[in-house]
């Protein structure tokens, strides 16, 4: 590459979008062809849509911004982010940016182990069943291993079987529900589809093993085997804002923490901003966002109780964010490969792994808690929202070009950042000055 790639792009929000990718184009060599994907012009060929799903009418765009600042283990990452909440990539880079002066994020992430569940019915006494299955674990990992050898050729697959027995569920069969396990190293794919297909295809010997039946079999999305983790180490100081001092403003993010840990509904909360960093990057990269959404709810009830995802708390003068989660990823498979848009962002992010990967999406999403929580716990979170929101609401009533940006200060400067408004100040303007009718006010 022509220029060493940094996360660290200052003044880059306040550059026209054509130098916005010019620069970026020098960054990573980008071809005529790939700065036309950015630019959006039908990144997504319609025949390439409807290959990839049923009933296909056409193509659905959403913003891509880059996330910046962000530093992950001492290495810097563009963050690709599709998302339309004008709030979103900004909070992410302003985080970083704070982060990254004390010293970046830190981060790891588990192997690639997935679970496959079957369920088992009538097998007769549950402690006779379980035994007999666990006697026949490596007949039945041989057999899961059979139906991937390319996987286990790259050093992934099968690799244990467990069984749980749960309690009968209230109705007329009271029989305890019987599960077995298969541990499953899907390597750089997320493994939905190669799960299914080892659940499927032990389960006749699980049926000859227990005598019983077998019903589901499908991979769980409670990824809880491939957890990531990251976590900052931010300076009291460093975090003075709003005139008030930085152990004031810490204070009020670890209060917030508090409540998040001891409230399922301020926790709920709490995670949607978690997600709201993760999901985009998830989007903007190919990946199962539902599947990664299902096990971090799931993954937050573990003890019985919904709970925050990230914590924050004061230790010797720094302010300590902590974030684990399940985060089940892949670089290979889906949309992954087919998709243009989808590897112009893996492009632009430069993981080499899926499991790096993992760690840039853990860093977003305590990036994205942070930068919510220090407004909450300051200011509130309606002075930063209302700023950017202005914008949207400001090209909603007409302005274009240099007057989004100046019909949007005049609306946060009014303290009333409605359309209504936007359009009064655009309708008092001098003839010379008002934009060209645009059809979008009637």
């Amino acid at each position: 590459m022509s220029e060493t790639v940094t996360s660290r792009l200052a003044g880059f929000h306040k550059l026209p979008m054509e130098e916005r990718l010019a620069q970026l184009a020098r960054m990573f060599r980008l071809t005529p062809e790939e700065l036309q994907q950015l630019r959006g012009n039908e990144s997504l060929e319609p025949v390439l849509a409807n290959q990839m799903i049923e009933n296909a009418v056409g193509t659905f765009s959403l913003p891509l911004g880059l996330g910046l600042n962000m530093q992950v283990n001492g290495r810097d990452y563009l963050v690709p982010m599709a998302v339309e909440e004008p709030s979103v990539v900004a909070a992410v880079s302003f985080a970083a940016k704070i982060v990254r002066e004390a010293g970046g994020f830190t981060a790891e992430a588990d192997d690639s182990m997935m679970i496959g569940q079957v369920q088992v019915t009538r097998y007769g006494d549950p402690t006779v069943a379980s035994e007999r299955i666990l006697e026949h674990k490596e007949q039945i990992l041989a057999l899961a291993n059979s139906f991937h050898p390319s996987m286990v050729a790259r050093g992934g697959g099968a690799r244990d079987v467990e069984v749980r027995v749960l309690p009968a569920p209230e109705g007329p069969r009271g029989e305890p529900l019987l599960v077995v396990h298969i541990l499953i190293d899907t390597q750089e794919a997320m493994g939905a589809n190669l799960i299914n297909t080892v659940a499927e295809g032990v389960a006749p010997l699980i049926e000859q093993i227990t005598g019983g039946k077998v019903y589901l079999r499908i991979l769980s999305n409670l990824a809880d085997r491939r957890l990531a983790r990251a976590m900052c180490r931010i300076p009291l100081a460093q975090l003075a804002d709003f005139k008030m001092p930085g152990e004031e403003i810490a204070e009020g993010i670890a209060q917030a923490s508090r409540f998040a840990q001891a409230d399922p509904y301020r926790a709920a909360t709490h995670n949607k901003g978690v997600m709201n960093g993760i999901d985009s990057v998830a989007i903007a990269t190919g990946q199962d966002w539902r599947a990664i959404e299902a096990g971090a709810h799931a993954f937050a009830c573990r003890r019985g109780q919904y709970r925050p995802l990230s914590t924050w708390h004061l230790e010797e003068g720094h302010l300590v964010g902590r974030i684990e989660l399940p985060m089940a990823l892949g670089t290979v498979g889906g949309p992954i490969k087919v998709h243009p848009g989808v590897q112009m962002s893996l492009k632009l992010m430069r993981t080499t792994s899926v499991r790096e990967l993992a760690m840039v999406f853990a860093a977003v999403g305590l990036a994205q808690n942070f930068a919510a929580l220090r407004a909450l716990g300051s200011v509130g979170i309606q002075k930063g929202h209302m700023a950017l929101h202005a914008r949207c609401v400001a090209v909603t009533a007409g302005a274009r070009g240099h007057w989004v940006e100046k019909i949007a200060n005049l609306l946060v400067k009014a303290g009333h950042v409605k359309v209504e408004k936007a359009r009064e100040l655009l309708a008092s303007l001098p003839p010379e000055d008002a934009p060209a009718p645009t059809g979008t006010n009637g």
